[in-house]
């Protein structure tokens, strides 16, 4: 996995380019993440604690953050092509995820706009987080508009991982620019393996998912460099963690 870096000023800008980087460019020297391309076919093979995951919108917490290593607990399972206006309907795009108060509200509509074929709900009438903390997902998860308020409602919600057959690109970077939620790849169909309600674990290091409630377990593409990002709780929070801006 390809990663370089120089020393730079205070960014001015976030870019995103037509490859699989994304970038932090100043006027004078710039900084790439190399991401694993969607096309890519490495993959290697995967036990458990629920992290505590620092996300960029999340109001502050006194709680210690440890690396995240694995993610365990219910999927919620839905099909291909779930787009944006589903994940977070556009009427709710005017609530402001650096507010507590409303990054909270945020997490209540994810995945609100699903059709009513999904007779479960994501997250529970009256509820502010949902109980399922890992989504499967079929091929372009993530389709529609760019709107960053996707990934943050998953994450305020409480999920801490997609797992998708495929992502649509900006859906992707989005996830990784604000350190919401994990979007992980499979190469096997999970949609169509797994159910909601099934007990899951993830474990990102052994880059597997185990579904308890059937047996079986499942390879996932590696996140790559993007974990670090993640885990940072968003690019400009790597930045500050790795020393590329000041810390505030």
């Amino acid at each position: 996995m390809a990663f370089s870096s120089s020393i730079t000023t205070i960014p001015q800008t976030l870019n995103f380019t037509s490859s699989n980087k994304l970038s932090l460019s100043s006027s004078t020297t710039s900084f790439h993440l190399s991401f694993p391309s969607f096309q890519s076919n490495s993959f290697k093979t995967i036990t458990t604690t629920s992290p505590h995951i620092t996300r960029a919108h999340a109001p502050p917490s006194p709680v210690t953050t440890t690396a995240a290593s694995s993610f365990h607990g219910l999927c919620y399972v839905v099909g291909d092509n779930i787009d944006t206006d589903q994940i977070i309907p556009a009427e709710h795009l005017t609530l402001v995820p650096s507010n507590p108060d409303e990054y909270q509200k945020l997490g209540s509509f994810a995945l609100i706009g699903l059709p009513d074929s999904y007779s479960v709900r994501f997250v529970e009438s009256g509820e502010t987080k949902t109980k399922y903390s890992i989504i499967i997902g079929g091929a372009n998860f993530g389709c529609g508009s760019s709107r960053e308020h996707a990934p943050v409602a998953l994450g305020a919600s409480g999920a801490a991982a997609v797992v998708a057959e495929s992502y649509a690109r900006i859906f992707f970077r989005n996830s990784v620019a604000t350190g919401e939620v994990y979007p992980l790849e499979s190469e096997t169909r999970l949609c169509e393996e797994c159910r909601t309600g099934d007990v899951v674990t993830v474990e990102l290091e052994e880059n597997r998912l185990i579904n308890h409630t059937t047996g079986k377990e499942y390879q996932l593409k590696p996140i790559g460099d993007a974990g670090p990002v993640i885990e940072a709780g968003g690019i400009f929070a790597y930045a500050r963690k790795t020393g590329m801006i000041p810390t505030r």
